[in-house]
């Protein structure tokens, strides 16, 4: 069973309460691994873990004096520490603090964002796998191509979100690193082998190298492929909304009896989940652009990339936490018609099968480019005066002399387009 969190969670990891509480524990992380190496009095690093702990508000009214939000924290922690204070940030700078903190932030959004891949995953293979032999309509630039079934469809999209998943895996990897190799990266005041103790209490891995800040690159991959995901989330969305419109009516986003669509029209069942989950998909697909405008810093650090980062991370993993939620309801509640799919199927008097007939005709000896004059002579013909297209083929002497009417119900066989269907969940799933 996948754990289904709230939004209430993303809320709280991204709350300034949580953001210094992850702040804290570095300093704490901080001071007990210096204790242990003989550089911070161990009464100091004890007095720190035990007593080390904030009011928010008290931080706020700092910080509106100093204009600085670590200054304002440690000062506020250092007030309900007492004495053994003058240990606290030790050979530390601001964003030694920050960034690694972020890092124990990005994780636990990391993990929520996960667990909601893995069940859009597992209902999309589920109604896959209920749809699996389903037969539907194919659609190439929006019109009628060869057969298909609603399965192949939602195949590919838990495909997709197996991919999303080994991106996101990647990209949620390379964040969980610390830095706390001072205020240009040179450990001027600590050495390696303290950030790797510190990181390390912390379930972190050292960044090989930094300036004074974590390069952020790595920021980029991780909101990107945020927008990769909730793309593929539009993607669906979009594809549900086609499927809905009125002249198809092939499925459906759920509709409740008491739901209402229109103010004006009281027949209107609108897709708004779908369009929902397609508007704010293009929210973290512009956040992308901001992380990667915050890549190019100058020289070893500026700060145009804080005050983005407060908006786009906070934003683009709740966001991407919310749309998952949305789209796994949609796709598990969602009404699927198969008889409008076969009626739809069937609705262009066999035409779909063109293809087939033409390599039907080619393996029966006649030259393939007169079979494709000849057979969308025909298929013109049936378009344009809305008629039978396996009666008009069923009528030319040019035709039958070369394919049996056995061969030729063959050629209009719906299950012989769809023989291979097994063989590609087989492939999919690995079953």
């Amino acid at each position: 069973m996948i754990p289904r969190y709230t939004r209430a969670e993303m809320g709280r990891i991204w709350s300034e309460d949580n953001k210094y509480r992850c702040w804290l524990a570095v300093e704490t992380a901080a001071s007990e691994t210096l204790a242990e190496f003989g550089i911070v009095p161990a009464e100091a690093a004890k007095a720190i873990r035990e007593r080390g702990d904030f009011d928010l508000a008290r931080i706020q009214a700092v910080e509106a004096e100093v204009r600085h939000d670590v200054i304002a924290f440690t000062t506020a922690v250092a007030e309900k520490i007492g004495p053994e204070s003058r240990w606290l940030h030790y050979g530390l700078t601001s964003t030694d603090v920050v960034d690694t903190a972020q890092a124990l932030q990005l994780r636990e959004a990391s993990a929520i964002i996960r667990s909601g891949i893995v069940r859009l995953s597992e209902v999309l293979k589920a109604r896959a796998i209920e749809f699996k032999h389903t037969p539907m309509i194919g659609r190439t630039h929006g019109v009628h191509a060869e057969p298909t079934t609603f399965g192949l469809k939602l195949l590919v999209w838990h495909s997709e979100m197996q991919r999303n998943l080994k991106r996101f895996d990647a990209a949620a990897e390379d964040l969980l690193v610390g830095k706390l190799s001072g205020a240009v990266g040179t450990f001027g005041h600590l050495k390696p082998e303290h950030e790797e103790r510190i990181c390390q209490r912390l379930g972190l891995t050292p960044a090989l190298i930094a300036t004074q800040v974590l390069q952020r690159d790595r920021h980029a991959a991780y909101i990107s492929t945020l927008a990769v995901l909730t793309s593929t989330l539009d993607k669906i969305a979009t594809e549900i909304r086609h499927l809905q419109r009125t002249e198809v009516r092939e499925a459906e986003e759920f509709f409740s009896e008491k739901q209402k669509g229109s103010s004006a029209m009281p027949h209107k069942r609108n897709p708004i989940t779908c369009e929902q989950i397609s508007g704010l998909a293009r929210v973290v697909r512009a956040n992308a652009q901001v992380a990667y405008e915050d890549v190019a810093l100058w020289h070893e650090r500026d700060i145009s990339h804080s005050s983005a980062e407060r908006v786009i991370l906070p934003d683009s993993t709740t966001l991407a936490d919310y749309l998952l939620d949305k789209t796994a309801s949609l796709i598990e509640k969602l009404f699927v018609y198969p008889h409008r799919m076969l009626r739809n199927l069937e609705s262009t008097g066999g035409l779909i099968f063109s293809g087939q007939l033409l390599l039907d005709l080619a393996e029966a000896g006649m030259l393939r480019e007169d079979a494709y004059r000849l057979v969308q002579t025909h298929a013109m013909h049936a378009w344009k005066n809305e008629l039978v297209f396996r009666d008009i083929v069923a009528a030319d002497p040019a035709i039958t002399s070369l394919l049996t009417p056995e061969k030729l119900s063959r050629t209009f066989d719906l299950t012989r387009q769809l023989s291979n269907v097994d063989a590609i969940f087989a492939r999919v799933l690995g079953e």
